[in-house]
């Protein structure tokens, strides 16, 4: 049984991306969607996210972003979608695995949550808890067999309990939580969120975005336009 670290204050917020660049991002999008198209979703569905997350109290808020022109961005800013409040870092190299343990270890000590840029029908309730409910670790599980959130009180655990996870498989969030049990953590788990990988994932995504979603209005314009 390992040592616990009680999460009782704020949490600092991880949202890691990729820069919506076309032919980079939402691939899996295409067809139906240009490439064009896929990435003006998968920036929506950032900007949902980021905007989301400035209401979460937190002590810090980080963007790891994975993308051209990193770390040396234009003027400090990635592109509009980005707005002010969030440090951003690179996500460094490797797998998701080791990019995932990357983020973390850009906190400081205190609890940290990672999410990712895939759920913009994420509201704040959802991770309201987080870093305040006494829980070692919090676990948000994907539709796909995936997560969408993983949290720690002690960010220094993420190392060890992610590297070697392997991702982007219907088992990952399975093995990922078996982890956080073997490690003798307590969890909390979030409820189970759908990801936007596919043309019917964004459809379904969308009709649950919570009102004034621009991934939702996104969505929609590109079906009026016969998407």
């Amino acid at each position: 049984m390992s040592a616990r670290l009680t999460a009782t204050g704020p949490a600092t917020i991880l949202v890691i991306a990729k820069n919506p660049v076309p032919g980079r991002v939402k691939t899996r999008l295409t067809p139906p969607y240009t490439p064009q198209e896929a990435a003006a979703l998968a920036e929506a569905a950032l900007a949902d996210t980021l905007h989301m997350v400035l209401h979460i109290p937190a002590r810090r808020r980080v963007l790891a972003l994975d993308g051209p022109g990193l770390p040396d961005l234009p003027d400090g800013v990635p592109g509009p979608w980005l707005p002010p409040g969030f440090d951003i870092v690179p996500q460094g190299s490797g797998g998701l695995d080791e990019r995932i343990a990357t983020a973390f270890a850009h906190c400081d000590r205190g609890p940290a949550l990672l999410i990712g840029m895939d759920t913009p029908q994420l509201t704040v309730d959802l991770v309201a808890g987080v870093g305040r409910d006494g829980h070692d670790a919090w676990f948000g599980p994907a539709a796909d067999g995936g997560f969408w959130a993983l949290g720690f009180a002690d960010p220094a655990r993420a190392a060890s309990l992610v590297r070697g996870v392997p991702m982007s498989t219907d088992r990952t969030g399975a093995i990922q939580r078996r982890r956080l049990a073997e490690a003798g953590l307590s969890v909390s788990d979030l409820p189970e969120l759908r990801d936007v990988d596919t043309a019917a994932d964004a459809a379904e995504v969308a009709a649950c975005c919570p009102p004034g979603s621009r991934f939702a209005a996104t969505v929609n314009a590109f079906a009026k336009a016969g998407r």
